[in-house]
């Protein structure tokens, strides 16, 4: 039952985070419009990986996975110490998908198709330009094709350089992310990364890693991601990509005889869900516009459904602006702020390589352990659970996964 007036919303930005607002504001009631600047399909630097997390809020959206034509779910890791130790363990087998792969261009485009099928209005090819005004009686905002537009709130879904939060004012200059990641397709995968997910913990890379998530047809989604730090410059970065390929475990995995495919892309990750303005006014701002991805893995796109639906939630149950900007605080405190302190805590143990080997060596005791290792890195609740005591319960390591039918 809708609590108040419908609302008139403009999600700027057509992505994850801001497809998961419209969708579940339309549900709510109320009028939503959808505008982002490219045209779709349109690929985006990511390493693809649905989490468990990701997969059960695609799956409570109604997302149809069969829209994503390279759709590939994935059950075994592989993954390698810094000394070189391996450690193959599995996700859990008790019903549903926990991690999954999807290639970014397909993805979005496919939500945008589901956004549209629910009846939402999606403009591609509209930019934001300005917004005159943003205060208590509403807010005018001008986009690239369509004029000055008057609504009750904006939501803005569009990214870690957000051209909403530059045009308040709110815009930390030089700002280049938490993380770094670089990333290319390869194909003709021969070795055990064409159905197996590798991550390699290799030592220059701490408290990063380098993965390949398997893709069908024999290809992969290759690449790595980094802490930005005084060791980690630019220079280092463009180096370690240029013999990465190379290293003799990761050939292996590949198999040889493996093709990258077109040129390799990198990307900041913005990572601070802990300092980011979450609000302005009669503005919202979710997914990397927020900062909302994991300062340890640097994933990003269950981060940024939640954003998007807590934002919506938010409009849906507030009565004034500051209820509106006090709710999808709350929301994010509530999950996102205790996901990312425990995961900048790990991060900062796995820096060293002496505790990165007794971790993965300690995981490596027996079947438990590896399996629900593997399920601490795809599933928020068992890796987050120290700090939310809220989300204690006898089962919830027995939960299943998304898509059970």
């Amino acid at each position: 039952m809708l609590k108040s007036t419908p609302h008139r919303v403009l999600v700027i930005g057509a992505g994850p985070s801001g497809t998961a607002c419209a969708a579940t504001l339309q549900a709510l009631g109320h009028d939503v419009v959808v505008v982002d600047k490219a045209t779709f399909p349109r690929d985006k630097c990511c390493g693809d990986g649905l989490t468990t997390n990701a997969l059960r809020i695609l799956d409570h959206l109604g997302f149809d996975r069969s829209r994503v034509a390279d759709w590939q779910e994935c059950d075994t890791i592989q993954l390698r110490s810094p000394m070189g130790a391996l450690i193959e363990t599995t996700l859990p087998d008790i019903g549903g998908t926990f991690a999954a792969i999807a290639p970014r261009a397909q993805l979005d485009f496919a939500l945008v198709q589901h956004c549209r099928d629910l009846g939402i209005t999606i403009h591609e090819g509209a930019a934001f330009v300005d917004m005159p005004q943003n205060n208590a009686t509403g807010v005018s905002i001008t986009i690239e094709g369509h004029g000055l537009l008057e609504v009750d709130y904006v939501v803005a879904a569009d990214g870690m350089w957000s051209p909403v939060r530059k045009a308040l004012g709110l815009s930390t200059p030089g700002y280049l992310g938490e993380l770094h990641s670089f990333r290319q397709y390869i194909g003709d995968v021969t070795g055990s990364a064409r159905n197996n997910l590798h991550i390699w913990f290799d030592k220059d890379l701490l408290p990063g890693y380098a993965w390949s998530f398997p893709l069908p047809n024999n290809r992969a989604n290759f690449g790595f991601c980094i802490q930005r730090s005084n060791d980690h410059s630019v220079q280092f970065m463009n180096k370690t990509w240029s013999d990465l390929l190379a290293r003799p475990h990761i050939v292996e995995a590949l198999g040889e005889g493996f093709t990258p495919e077109g040129r390799h892309t990198a990307w900041p990750i913005p990572a601070r869900i802990d300092s980011a303005v979450r609000s302005s006014g009669r503005v919202l701002f979710i997914g990397d516009a927020v900062g909302a991805c994991d300062i340890l893995t640097g994933e990003g796109i269950g981060q940024a459904l939640e954003t998007g639906i807590a934002a919506a939630h938010a409009i849906h149950q507030g009565e004034t602006p500051a209820d509106v900007r006090a709710a999808y605080s709350h929301s994010l405190e509530k999950t996102l702020l205790a996901d990312h302190r425990m995961a900048a805590a790990l991060a900062f143990m796995m820096s060293s390589t002496l505790v990165a080997r007794c971790v993965l060596a300690l995981i490596n005791t027996n079947n438990w352990t590896r399996t629900n290792f593997a399920r601490w890195m795809f599933e928020d609740e068992p890796r987050a659970v120290i700090f939310t005591p809220r989300r204690w319960h006898r089962k919830f390591l027995k939960r299943p996964g998304a898509y059970q039918q």
